[in-house]
C-alpha cells in the first residue's frame, strides 16, 4: 500500500508538471515567436519480486516471467515545438520580420549572442537594430571595396541608422542638355538680352546654382552664339561677386570671389565685378549653334567647320573648385518657324539620364529584402546597402534552451553556432517584411490535453485516498 501511495504522488507530480506547462503555453497564446512545449512521461523503476527463469528440461519446469511492480512516472521530456511555424500577423511596420525556415535571427545581449523566431525590432538611440529588450541584432556589414555588397564574416551589430547612414552623398553635375525649338521669327534672339536658358547643377557638395545661357542670332539666319552671362548660387547672388559692405559708412563694393571665371570649350571667359556688382564676364569668341537652312534640324555646336559636335564642355575657373566639367549637348534643338517664340529648356542629366548630379540625401525610409539585405532610400533619389541579417541554422533546433525573452541559447545538444550565421535565403528560407511570426500555440489542442491533465491528475489523487482507506481497514483490525 505505500507503493501506491508513492506511486500517487508521482502521479501527481507529473500531471502537475504537465499542467505547469500548459499552462505557460495558453499564457504565451499571443506572444510573438513563441513555441509552445509538451510533455511526455515514462514509467520509473520497477521493484522486481520474482525474478525470470527459463524451463528446465531435467525436471520438467517450465519457465516463468518475472514480476515487476512499478514505481509510479515521471517526466520523460518537454519537449518545443519549435520548427512549428505560427499564425503571421500583419503589421506593415518595416522593422517587423518573419523568418520562413528553420532558421533563427542572431541577437545579443551582454556580449552573448543568443537565437529567437521574434522579428519585433526597433531603432534605440545610437540607430542600432535591436529587439524590445535591448538586444542587438546581429548581420553583416557592407564591404568596404564594393558598396553592392555586404561581408559574410563575423556577425556584428547593425548601426543601420547611425548617424554615417543618415544622408547620402551628392554628386556634382557632370551632363546637361538643351531642348526645344528656336524660332528665327523671335525677337528676342536679336535683342541684346538674347534667349536666355537657366542651366541648374550641382557641385561635388551637393549645392545647386544657376548658369544663365544666352542664345543670340547672328547675321547669318541659321547661326546663334551661346554665351554664358552669369553663374549664380541658390540664394541668387553671383559667384564672381564678393559683395562687401564697410562698416560705419554702410559704403558698398564688389570684389573677386575664388572663382575667376569660366570655358566653353577651348574659349575662356573672365569675370570682373563692376560697380554695379554685375559679373562683368569678358567678351571673347563665343561657341556657335547650326543649323540645317533647308529643314531647321540641328547641325553642330561649336565647330570648327571640319569636325560637327553636338555639345560644348563648361568649365568654372576656381581653386580650390567644387565643380565638376559640364558637357551641355544642344542636339535637341530644332530651328521650326512656328509663331514667333522659342521654347527652349535645360535639362540635368544626359539625354539618357546619366550624370544629373544629386544634391544631400535625407534618409526617409528603410527596407529589407527578403535575403536580409538592408537599404536605405533618401529623398535624393539614392538607395544604398546598409547592412545584412544573418541567421543561424542549428542540426537539432529543439535542443535549444530557452533563456526568456523568446531567446535561446546553443547547448551541446543543439549543436555550435560558428559565429557567423547565413543568409536567410539559404536553404529555401527568406524574410518577410511587415508581417510578424505569432505563437504556434493551438488552443483546442491545449485545452483537450488540460482535461486529459486534469483527469489523471484526479485518477492519481484517488490511488490516494482510497490507499489510505485501506491502511484504516488494517488499523482498525486490532479493534
Amino acid at each position: 500500500m505505500m507503493r501506491s501511495l508513492f506511486s500517487g504522488v508521482s502521479g501527481l507530480k507529473v500531471h502537475q508538471t504537465r499542467m505547469d506547462v500548459i499552462g505557460n503555453n495558453i499564457a504565451n497564446v499571443n506572444t510573438v515567436g513563441f513555441k509552445a512545449s509538451s510533455v511526455s512521461f515514462s514509467d520509473v523503476f520497477y521493484q522486481t519480486t520474482q525474478g525470470a527463469s527459463g524451463p528446465n528440461a531435467s525436471t520438467g519446469l517450465t519457465g516463468r516471467n518475472a514480476m515487476q511492480i512499478g514505481l509510479g512516472s515521471t517526466v520523460a521530456a518537454i519537449k518545443s515545438s519549435i520548427t512549428t511555424s505560427g499564425a503571421t500577423q500583419r503589421t506593415d511596420n518595416p522593422f517587423d520580420l518573419m523568418l520562413e525556415g528553420d532558421s533563427f535571427f542572431i541577437v545579443n545581449s551582454g556580449g552573448t549572442n543568443y537565437f529567437t523566431k521574434a522579428g519585433s525590432f526597433n531603432i534605440d538611440a545610437n540607430g542600432t537594430l535591436c529587439t524590445a529588450s535591448g538586444a542587438s541584432v546581429m548581420g553583416w556589414q557592407v564591404d568596404k571595396n564594393d558598396e553592392t555588397k555586404t561581408v559574410a564574416d563575423a556577425v556584428s551589430p547593425l548601426k543601420i541608422m547611425s548617424p554615417d547612414n543618415l544622408y547620402a552623398d551628392p554628386e556634382a553635375t557632370t551632363n546637361v542638355y538643351v531642348s526645344g525649338n528656336i524660332d528665327s521669327m523671335d525677337t528676342q534672339l536679336t535683342s541684346d538680352t538674347g534667349k536666355v536658358v537657366n542651366i541648374t547643377f550641382f557641385d561635388n557638395m551637393g549645392s545647386s546654382y544657376t548658369a544663365d545661357l544666352k542664345i543670340k542670332q547672328t547675321e547669318v539666319t541659321n547661326n546663334y552664339t551661346v554665351a554664358i552671362t552669369d553663374i549664380k548660387d541658390s540664394t541668387g547672388q553671383s559667384i564672381f561677386v564678393d559683395k562687401q559692405v564697410e562698416e560705419g559708412t554702410g559704403e558698398v563694393t564688389y570684389g573677386n570671389t575664388g572663382y575667376s571665371g569660366f570655358s566653353l570649350n577651348d574659349a575662356a571667359f573672365t569675370a570682373d565685378p563692376t560697380e554695379e556688382g554685375l559679373p562683368g564676364i569678358s567678351d571673347g569668341e563665343l561657341p556657335i549653334i547650326s543649323f540645317d537652312a533647308t529643314n531647321g534640324k540641328f547641325l553642330s555646336v561649336g565647330g570648327d567647320g571640319t569636325t560637327a559636335p553636338v555639345s560644348l564642355k563648361f568649365s568654372i575657373t576656381g581653386s580650390p573648385s567644387p565643380f565638376s566639367d559640364i558637357d551641355i549637348d544642344f542636339s535637341k534643338i530644332t530651328m521650326y518657324s512656328t509663331s514667333g517664340n522659342s521654347s527652349l529648356e535645360a535639362t540635368k542629366g544626359s539625354v539618357a539620364g546619366v550624370g544629373a548630379g544629386k544634391q544631400v540625401g535625407n534618409m526617409t525610409g528603410v527596407s529589407i529584402d527578403a535575403s536580409g539585405k538592408v537599404y536605405g532610400k533618401y529623398d535624393n533619389g539614392n538607395s544604398r546597402l546598409l547592412g545584412q541579417l544573418a541567421v543561424a541554422s542549428f542540426a537539432n533546433p529543439a535542443g535549444l534552451e530557452s533563456v526568456g525573452n523568446s531567446m535561446y541559447a546553443a547547448t551541446q545538444n543543439s549543436g555550435d553556432f560558428d559565429g557567423i550565421g547565413q543568409d536567410a535565403s539559404q536553404g529555401g528560407g527568406s524574410i518577410s517584411t511587415g508581417v510578424l511570426e505569432m505563437s504556434n500555440v493551438d488552443l483546442s489542442q491545449q485545452f483537450t490535453d488540460m482535461i486529459t491533465t486534469q483527469r489523471g491528475f484526479q485518477a492519481n489523487s484517488r490511488i490516494i485516498t482510497t490507499s489510505d482507506s485501506l491502511l484504516e481497514e488494517l488499523i482498525n483490525l486490532k479493534r
